[in-house]
Order: structure tokens, then C-alpha cells, then sequence
């Protein structure tokens, strides 16, 4: 395609007027030159409402000059994004990752412009979405404008992500490298010995979904020895290239996409972007498809890894908010969990380190006040920290205590202890009154 078709990412970003709801193309495909040409223009604009899911890169959106300029309503909270949703110039909306096609589609939350990162166009005219097709699809699906950064360096991805130039309003180019995330290297002992724990629990056949941070790294490191792994899931990241170049991961059991590795977006670094490209074998596909648990409970073995900030007593999830303060979001968990509850063998796993790093004990007798619950105690199945595994499934109150007071780190047992029987004498006490 000429260079002759592209513009500046200055003149790009005109399009965008006052009173306007803009979409960020969101994690490893966040387009940095765009937002910043936008943010330049915020003596000219105002009441200009972002929406995102995660965004990555060098953006300050809580810079104050921006105030009047620029709301962010958040769908998922990021690093870049925490301080500004938490002031008086953000928000959240709190809602499972699946359905957040639908805000789009009917109207709830209308997209006039959408920036958004992809691939140069092939022969034919079509650019791809690469790395982060998940809820871009249908953003860029109902976007009265459509401007985007053709990047070079953006790995052209197979599944739904495929846009015709045509349907592209303004084209800029600009080339740099992607924002990488490497979760190889934050791992310790108590993470190693969690993954061993999960690794453990998981079958040959099974269908895996892992969600963000070192964790699912770790899982992934003790199923060498495993086969027939399939994986769907709605993040991708580096830990699984060697299990797919040895053919543990072969989704040859999967009833949906078989012979295919199913995601919605991917994080991680350049080694990932590249081993993606162009590869047939891995389906980036739309956020309502991925996360749908409809879908999802087809999958033998469905397998769910997702992590938690802290859990109550009765199995309560806070995976979100630290209290009142928004950390990050509801994002799949829900979807998953659900999705692999209802599968033939299903496995729905909560892991979490059984104490922050300053040694606070994340299984307490109640959340924060103000923390939101993600997953409640009715989906909750296996709960996972160093020192064991449990499953709550089932259990009455009083069971579900004792077991993850047994799985608490035990500096902290006997005050879990202590609190379970005063909430329950102090319930008896209240009856007999």
C-alpha cells in the first residue's frame, strides 16, 4: 500500500470532538502515538469519555491538565489507568469480560471513534487486530469513526480480527516495538510450590484457561510431562510456546476448535509476538465468543486458574479491589470459573499466595469493607495457596472454614480460629436473645 494513504497521528486524532466517547485498543496493542496526539489536543476538547479494558505503555492519564479534557471509564483497571479511575475523573464499571461486546452493540455505551493498533494490510486490504482481539472486535464493529496506528512490528493473527482498510477511516503509520510483559521472572518459592499444587490436580486432556501473573507461568512450567493438553483461553502468554513446540499442548481432545489454541488476546514478550505471526495454529478471536460459558463447558476438562487478592471465611472471592480502592477488575474469572463448573470434569481453581508481602493474611473471616465480591461463594470450588489445596464445593459454612483456615498461612490459623467461633457464638448468642 502507498505511504501516500497515511496521515499524521496529529491529524488522525481531529476526528475526535467534544462531548465524545473514545475506545483504546487495550494490553499489547494499545496505540501509545495515537493516545498521545489525543492527549495533546486537551486545550481544544472537553468531556471526551475513554473506555478501555487494560491499557499498556508510556500514557499518563492522570496527568491534571487533562481534567477537563478527558473522562476514563474503565472496564478493566490497569497500572496506568488505577490512579485516575480511583479520582473524581474516572470510574468503573464492574462486568464479566464476555458481556462487555454487548455495552458496545446495544447502544449502552455507543463508540464514536475507536483507536485502535493492527498489522499493515495484505494484498488483499486486510489489516489484523493481532494481538488484542477480544473486545476491539466489537468496538471497532460500531464505531462511527475507526482511526488506526499500522505497525509493522504487530504480528497479523488469525481468527477474528481480520479489518478491511476500507472500513478504516485514518491510517497512520507508525512503527515501534510492542509493550512486553515477561512473568517468568517473578517467581519464588511460594509460587513454585502453588504451581506444583495446580499442576498436580491437572489431567491429561484437559483444557486450560490461565489468567494474568506468575502463577499461570509456574502451572505451565510443571505440565511438561503432561499430553493432550488443549488451551482456551482469554489470555496467552509465553509460558505456553514450549508446551505447544513439544506437543504437550496438541488440542487434539478439545470438542471446539480442535487441532487449534483459542485466545482473545496475548501479553508477553517479542519471542510470543513473533511465534504468533501468521502461525494458523493460534485463533484470536472475539471476547463474547472466548468467554462465553456456553462455550467454554463444551471443552473436556475445562481447567480454570485464576488468582484472588483475598477470600472470606465462607469462600467469598475479592479478586478486583483492595476495599473500596479499585485495583483491577471482574475481567473472565466469572466466565471461567462458571464455564469449567459446568464441564464434564471440570476443574474451577482460585490461587493465591496465603499472605501478602508485608505477611497480611489474605484468607480473612471477612473481605475489606468495600471490597467487591468477584466470585461468590456459590461458584467457588478449589482454593489453592502454598500450604494445600481444597475444594468448597459442597461444604456448609462451618466446613468451608475449617478447611481454609488449614490452607492459611500459620502464623495466621489461630486468630482464623478464633474469629470463625466468634462469629458463631456471637450468632448463637443472637438467637438465644
Amino acid at each position: 500500500m502507498s505511504k501516500d494513504k497515511y496521515i499524521s497521528a496529529e491529524e488522525a486524532v481531529r476526528q475526535v470532538r467534544t462531548g465524545d466517547r473514545v475506545f483504546i485498543h487495550g494490553s499489547a496493542a494499545t496505540p501509545v502515538c495515537l493516545v498521545k496526539a489525543l492527549q495533546a489536543r486537551h486545550n481544544e476538547i472537553h468531556h471526551v469519555e475513554l473506555v478501555s479494558i487494560t491499557t499498556l505503555g508510556d500514557l499518563d492519564f492522570d496527568n491534571p491538565q487533562y481534567r477537563d479534557s478527558f473522562f476514563y471509564n474503565s472496564l478493566f483497571v490497569s497500572a496506568c489507568t488505577r490512579n485516575v479511575v480511583n479520582s473524581l475523573e474516572g470510574d468503573y464499571v464492574p462486568i464479566f469480560l464476555s458481556q462487555i461486546p454487548q455495552l458496545f452493540q446495544r447502544n449502552i455505551l455507543p463508540i464514536d471513534v475507536a483507536l485502535i493498533q493492527v498489522s499493515p494490510p495484505d494484498e488483499h486490504g486486510y489489516c489484523s487486530l493481532g494481538t488484542s482481539v477480544d473486545i476491539a472486535r466489537a468496538a471497532v464493529d460500531v464505531a462511527r469513526h475507526v482511526i488506526a496506528q499500522v505497525n509493522p512490528r504487530m504480528p497479523r493473527t488469525h481468527g477474528d480480527g481480520f479489518l478491511h482498510i476500507r472500513d478504516i477511516d485514518a491510517l497512520v503509520w507508525h512503527e515501534v516495538e510492542l509493550p512486553e510483559t515477561d512473568y517468568s521472572g517473578k517467581s519464588n518459592i511460594i509460587v513454585e510450590r502453588i504451581g506444583e499444587h495446580i499442576a498436580s490436580m491437572i489431567e491429561n486432556g484437559a483444557t486450560l484457561q490461565l489468567g494474568i501473573g506468575n502463577i499461570p507461568d509456574q502451572v505451565l512450567k510443571n505440565l511438561t510431562g503432561h499430553k493432550d493438553l488443549g488451551l482456551h483461553t482469554e489470555m496467552m502468554s509465553d509460558g505456553v510456546i514450549p508446551l505447544i513446540e513439544s506437543g504437550v499442548i496438541n488440542n487434539r481432545r478439545k470438542k471446539l476448535n480442535q487441532g487449534h489454541t483459542v485466545t482473545s488476546f496475548i501479553n508477553g514478550t517479542r519471542k510470543l509476538f513473533d511465534f504468533v505471526d501468521d502461525n494458523p495454529e493460534i485463533r484470536v478471536m472475539d471476547i463474547g465468543y472466548v468467554n462465553d460459558t456456553s462455550v467454554i463447558r463444551q471443552n473436556p476438562k475445562a481447567t480454570a486458574i485464576n488468582s484472588a487478592i483475598e477470600i472470606d471465611l465462607t469462600g467469598q472471592v475479592c479478586a478486583d479491589s483492595m476495599g473500596t480502592y479499585q485495583y483491577s477488575g471482574i475481567g473472565g474469572q466469572m466466565d471461567f470459573i462458571r464455564g469449567a463448573s459446568l464441564s464434564d470434569n471440570g476443574l474451577p481453581i482460585i490461587a493465591l499466595p496465603s499472605v501478602t508481602s508485608t505477611g497480611v493474611s489474605r484468607i480473612v473471616p471477612f473481605l475489606k469493607e468495600g471490597a467487591g465480591v468477584v466470585t461468590t461463594r456459590g461458584h467457588v470450588h478449589w482454593v489453592v495457596t502454598e500450604y494445600g489445596k481444597v475444594d468448597l464445593f459442597g461444604k456448609n459454612m462451618k466446613q468451608r472454614a475449617h478447611a481454609l483456615i488449614q490452607i492459611a498461612h500459620p502464623a495466621h490459623r489461630e486468630w482464623l480460629e478464633k474469629a470463625f467461633y466468634q462469629r458463631y457464638n456471637s450468632k448463637q448468642a443472637a438467637l438465644n436473645h
